[in-house]
C-alpha cells in the first residue's frame, strides 16, 4: 500500500514537472519571451517539488533504497511524458519508443529482483 502512494505522489508531481518543461513547445507559444516561459515554468514546477520531496522522504522513511526509488521515478517520467507528448503535443509514437520502454523495463526487472 505504501508503494501505491508513493507512486501516486511520483505520476502527480510529474504531470506537474512535465508540464513545467515542455508546455512551451506548442506552436501557440512560440512568442511568448524566454523570461515569461521561465518563470510560468518555475510557477508550475514548485508543485512539483511539493509532491516529489514528500514521496522520496516517505519513500526512503519506508525502506525503499535510493536506487529504487530513482528508477521509479523514471518509469513514472516515462509514461507521463509519453501521454503528454501524444496528447498534448501531438507527438507520433512509434515502435522504436516501445522498444525503448521494454529495455527500460528490463533495466527495472533487474534492479528490484532480489
Amino acid at each position: 500500500m505504501r508503494i501505491l502512494l508513493i507512486i501516486f505522489l511520483l505520476v502527480l508531481s510529474n504531470i506537474f514537472m512535465t508540464t513545467a518543461w515542455y508546455w512551451h513547445l506548442k506552436p501557440s507559444a512560440a512568442n511568448i519571451p524566454i523570461w515569461k516561459i521561465i518563470l510560468i515554468s518555475w510557477g508550475i514546477a514548485i508543485f512539483e517539488y511539493c509532491l516529489t520531496v514528500p514521496a522520496n522522504h516517505y519513500g526512503g522513511e519506508w525502506g525503499i533504497n535510493p536506487f529504487k526509488l530513482k528508477i521509479i521515478q523514471e518509469v513514472v517520467t516515462l509514461v507521463v511524458f509519453t501521454f503528454f507528448a501524444i496528447l498534448y503535443l501531438k507527438q507520433p509514437f512509434h515502435w522504436k519508443y516501445l522498444v525503448s520502454f521494454a529495455f527500460i523495463l528490463g533495466a527495472v526487472y533487474f534492479a528490484f529482483m532480489e
